[in-house]
């Protein structure tokens, strides 16, 4: 039998540990997923000094916190796996804190070639099927699933629902589409299901593309710079939040040809319409403007995706899909503005526990 994973201090600080996840090598080199965690320092169920008690002398009785739930006559632990946009990694500490404090289970993917897990010798960002991020997702699974089990002492695997922002929304969908049962419900967070401006405009770029991503995929594509979503996050601008500069660059990633084609293949997918078993809870903010230059009025608008064809992809999702809708928040509900994303969070909440697994 393997040795559990150790997991160690992560940048995040207190309460906040991480894990490298070994995987395949590709035709760049050695490849890994990076999994976070977030431990509460009050353990959900029992008061801390009972907690203590619990973990020094009592660990295998189980306390009846909220952490365990009732499924078919079992008690079954709740976890988030999140999962972060393009150009991007998992920065939202609050969210999980917020998330941790309701009794569930925090964990957070950084993909292959982004973030944590993005090394030296590799093409940020870079893949030519979104299909790869299987083999990362299926690690982290596996790892939350060994790591509850270790935490709680319950033999049951936890019910895991998924919150991915962005591209992470994209390549999320199209996951739970090709793995009934696997999640409790899919949570998408301003998800990246269509090109900005629409499927037409999609069929053209994807003609353009397609030479390019046989011969020269990692052809790098020279566009317009666009910081002004960057600016409304990052606090060295307009925002609030610490952006690390080699992880989340101010003019993104280079947009190569190859992803570009799978991109673009995932928009199409999407488009002809998933059958997601599960609950699909789409997050998205009420306007959307897409501008190169900063404008005061970037930090209470969507500047990446267009939202109203968002809001309408997402109806072809599964036949169980909601669309909550949050005036005032940028691209990422969860980095807007105090109040917008405190009613976010209340929202995400009360979805996880309508639908426990």
């Amino acid at each position: 039998m393997p040795s559990p994973p150790v997991w160690g201090p992560d940048q995040l600080g207190d309460g906040f540990e991480c894990v490298e996840l070994p995987l395949a090598d590709d035709d760049e080199g050695a490849v890994c997923a990076t999994l976070v965690r977030y431990v509460p320092a009050t353990p959900p169920g029992p008061p801390a000094f009972f907690a203590a008690l619990r973990k020094n002398m009592f660990h295998n009785l189980e306390w009846p916190g909220s952490e365990a739930r009732t499924h078919n006559g079992s008690a079954r632990p709740v976890a988030v796996l999140y999962l972060h946009g393009w150009a991007d990694y998992f920065l939202q500490a609050e969210l999980a804190k917020h998330v941790g404090a309701h009794g569930l289970h925090f964990y957070a993917l950084d993909l292959r070639k982004f973030g944590r897990s993005l090394r030296s010798w590799q093409t940020p960002g870079y893949t030519t099927d979104l299909g790869v991020y299987d083999e990362d997702i299926a690690a982290a699974m596996a790892a939350i699933r060994a790591d509850v089990a270790l935490r709680t002492g319950l033999a049951a695997d936890p019910a895991v629902h998924m919150l991915a922002h962005s591209l992470g929304g994209l390549i999320g969908a199209l996951w739970a589409d090709r793995h009934p049962g696997a999640l409790g419900t899919l949570i998408l967070n301003a998800p990246w299901l269509e090109l900005q401006g629409s499927s037409l405009l999609r069929n053209i770029a994807m003609h353009l593309v397609e030479p390019f991503a046989r011969t020269d995929p990692k052809r790098p594509f020279h566009f317009p710079e666009m910081p002004g979503y960057w600016q409304s996050v990052s606090d060295q601008a307009h925002g609030e939040w610490f952006l690390d500069p080699q992880w989340r660059p101010t003019a993104s990633f280079p947009i190569r040809a190859g992803w570009t084609r799978a991109v673009l293949a995932g928009h199409s997918a999407v488009e002809r319409r998933l059958d997601i078993g599960a609950p699909v809870l789409v997050m998205l903010s009420d306007r959307t403007r897409i501008q190169a230059e900063w404008s005061e009025e970037l930090m209470r608008v969507d500047a990446v995706i267009d939202v109203e064809q968002t809001a309408r992809r997402a109806l072809g999702l599964g036949r169980r899909t909601a669309v909550f809708r949050y005036p005032g928040a940028i691209h990422d509900i969860f980095l807007s503005r105090r109040e917008v994303r405190q009613e976010a969070y209340r929202d995400l909440v009360a979805w996880l526990h309508s639908y426990p697994g």
